[in-house]
């Protein structure tokens, strides 16, 4: 199967939740600037994503073989035991919002964009997911990242890209020689169905993580991702 681009994603920005985000009050003199802003970013946003049906060639220890592509994680074989089918994406907030974003030289301006665009990337995310969910009947569905976890490098990314095609044409989304990209509010990753309920988070110990979705969970590694002796 192709990559398949969606490049007509419909999100709105709710301000009361971007003004919970940023931390500022309904009646705080930052208010109008903050209304401007979304209403200028909102007709410009064009959030993008593209995913691939791809299949499960081969299973290793700390490996599994995707469409012939190899991916290293021990985390992402035990997490993909049950299943041989994985949906590889790439969902971004857009270049138009990225260049909007570039006119800001004020902190605080360029903090609040950097917010809008998040917001945008995150509806994005959670629009693939109904979609991939609704159109392959996945059932429940967990995600994994490159780079989220030390046990998954994000050195990974490379091969992701290779797996989706040309993204750049797709959707406009470079993979710097860092293996970070570019649009920056963009994430890539790997939906798959899966009995539990595993979030990256509960793996990783970071404290005061704004994104954090799960509380970390200390034992978790041990209990069920330690290699046993052979």
């Amino acid at each position: 199967m192709n990559a398949v681009a969606l490049t007509d994603i419909s999100c709105q920005i709710d301000v009361e939740t971007l003004l919970e985000k940023l931390r500022i009050k309904q009646d705080s003199a930052y208010l109008a600037k903050i209304q401007d802003m979304v209403a200028e970013a909102q007709p410009l946003a064009k959030p993008k994503a593209v995913y691939k049906e791809t299949y499960v060639d081969l299973k290793g220890d700390n490996f599994v073989v995707i469409d012939g592509i190899r991916f290293t994680s021990h985390v992402l074989r035990v997490n993909m035991e049950e299943t041989f089918r994985a949906f590889p994406f790439v969902v971004t907030c857009g270049t138009e919002l990225e260049d909007w974003s570039g006119q800001f030289e004020d902190y605080f301006d360029s903090f609040c964009a950097d917010a809008i665009k998040e917001m945008f990337l995150r509806s994005a995310c959670h629009e693939l997911e109904v979609h991939l969910d609704q159109q392959y009947g996945l059932g429940h569905a967990v995600n994994m990242n490159p780079g989220s976890l030390a046990d998954w490098p994000i050195k990974d990314q490379k091969p992701l890209f290779e797996l989706l095609g040309n993204v750049g044409d797709l959707i406009g989304v470079r993979l710097l020689a860092s293996f970070l990209m570019f649009p920056v509010k963009t994430v890539s990753g790997i939906r798959f169905s899966s009995e539990s309920n595993f979030e990256n988070c509960q793996l990783c110990s970071r404290e005061n993580c704004p994104g954090r979705k799960a509380p970390y969970d200390q034992g978790l590694y041990e209990r069920k991702y330690q290699l046993k002796n052979r």
